[in-house]
């Protein structure tokens, strides 16, 4: 029996394609995890173990290959654990391996089978979003996640039984919406500043086009004054924007 999810590895801020392959044989009872893991990829056998477990599941017993590939890519950190189950419980019947052929999947196990949340929501999605996948990720992540864009599908479980239900039909998850905090900041108002009627031109000519901007002369002058009021002139950003500079 065999099944293969998609996941996302690490590198700095960079996510890398990897995929977890699943193949279970007969032979001598074992849960083996190849492919570079390190130490937390590798405790994931007992969280993915007693989080099946805990949704009603057993593993059954025999030779269990986890492959985490490309195989020179190091894996770190344990959001690796909800891929493995989702490509077991696939291997076993579970649920059906179409199911999660257009999915990465990113998530940490409790002992429960709830679904913790990680680093690199943001990164993650954009990453499946360019592969040309959707994002299975914990509930907690699925605001920050929905900010990589509206044209994936985004699954955001709190729990692995709610995941496995909505693969089967009997629950639905809704997409998450990018969460927005209200800034209540009052910025400093160019409004403020007498005089400097060339300077003040000069910064609504920068923010009205885009422009670069370099503001130079003696302490005292006001350089700082005037860039510090920039912002309440410059319109919202856009989501490419924020992107771009998070």
């Amino acid at each position: 029996m065999y099944a293969q999810i998609s996941t996302l590895a690490f590198v700095g801020i960079e996510a890398r394609a990897v995929e977890v392959q699943v193949r279970i044989t007969p032979g001598a009872p074992a849960f083996a995890i190849v492919g570079l893991p390190d130490k937390a990829v590798a405790e994931s056998r007992e969280r993915v173990r007693n989080a099946l477990h805990a949704v009603g599941l057993g593993l059954p017993y025999k030779h269990l290959t986890i492959n985490l590939a490309p195989a020179d890519l190091p894996k770190e950190g344990s959001h690796f654990d909800l891929p493995i189950a989702l490509a077991l419980m696939a291997a076993m019947g579970a649920i059906a391996p179409d199911a999660i052929a257009d999915f990465a999947a990113i998530g940490e196990l409790a002992l429960d089978g709830s679904i913790r949340d990680v680093p690199g929501g943001l990164p993650a999605a954009i990453g499946a979003n360019a592969l040309g996948k959707g994002l299975i990720c914990p509930a907690g992540c699925g605001a920050e996640a929905a900010w990589a864009g509206e044209d994936f599908t985004l699954l955001a479980p709190p729990h692995l039984l709610s995941l496995v239900n909505h693969f089967k039909g009997l629950q639905t998850l809704s997409r998450p919406k990018p969460n927005v905090e209200a800034n209540n900041e009052l910025l400093p108002d160019l409004r403020d500043i007498k005089g400097q009627e060339s300077a003040k031109r000069a910064l609504e000519i920068a923010a009205a086009g885009g422009h670069n901007l370099l503001m130079v002369g003696p302490p005292g002058s006001g350089k700082s004054m005037l860039a510090a009021r920039l912002p309440s002139i410059l319109p919202p950003l856009e989501v490419e924007e924020m992107l771009g500079i998070a």
